[in-house]
């Protein structure tokens, strides 16, 4: 299920990432926000609880997101600073960190770090800026869906077509939120208009 964000902040904070001027500092910045908007506007699938609190006027009975039901996953290194946006929002879920790396010349990815709690009974929040060829998304979607979580989303930033809807044909059952959806990959294999290597570019790793 592809929900492609109509939101103007969403939107405004994608063309912000694009501009080769903005440095690193902002760009993390940018990640974190995008992740706020997409959390806010993926919410609908988180699970709910009624907790009982004390106001200025006393007791009351509301509904709260179950954060003790919530883990969010990133995709090392680029996401990191979607999931920290995330984790300020839900301050009490998990956190779960996969590391894959993907080969330039096949453009297939490679796990290589896998750190992520009990996913029995959760709703797990898998966060990812880039879907190019939809690979490491869907090699992520595979290895989390093996271990029963009750529900999965992914927070994306930006993706090409084919790559969104290839993720989306093999895992209907996941909801995917994405701030833009970009028309399509060049011979390397890189989003067009896309921004750029997210990781380099949050990180200022050289090239």
């Amino acid at each position: 299920m592809i929900n492609e964000s109509g939101s103007p902040i969403a939107k405004h904070l994608v063309n912000s990432l694009r501009d080769a001027r903005c440095d690193a500092q902002r760009f993390r910045q940018g990640l974190r926000e995008l992740a706020k908007v997409l959390l806010a506007e993926a919410a609908m699938h988180l699970p709910l609880a009624e907790r009982k609190i004390t106001t200025w006027q006393g007791s009351f009975t509301g509904s709260f997101i179950d954060e003790s039901r919530v883990v969010c996953v990133s995709i090392l290194r680029a996401a990191l600073p979607m999931q920290e946006g995330v984790l300020e929002v839900l301050g009490e879920a998990e956190g779960g960190f996969l590391a894959m790396k993907r080969d330039e010349q096949t453009h297939e990815s490679r796990l290589y770090y896998d750190r992520v709690p009990d996913l029995k009974g959760k709703t797990v929040i898998l966060v990812d800026p880039m879907v190019a060829t939809g690979g490491s998304l869907h090699d992520a979607l595979s290895l989390l869906t093996e271990r029963g979580p009750d529900a999965i989303v992914t927070l994306n930033v930006i993706g090409a077509r084919a790559g969104v809807e290839r993720v989306a044909s093999a895992f209907p059952g996941v909801a995917i939120h994405i701030a833009q959806i970009d028309p399509h990959l060049n011979k390397d294999a890189y989003i067009v208009p896309g921004l750029g290597d997210a990781g380099d570019r949050a990180y200022n790793t050289p090239d």
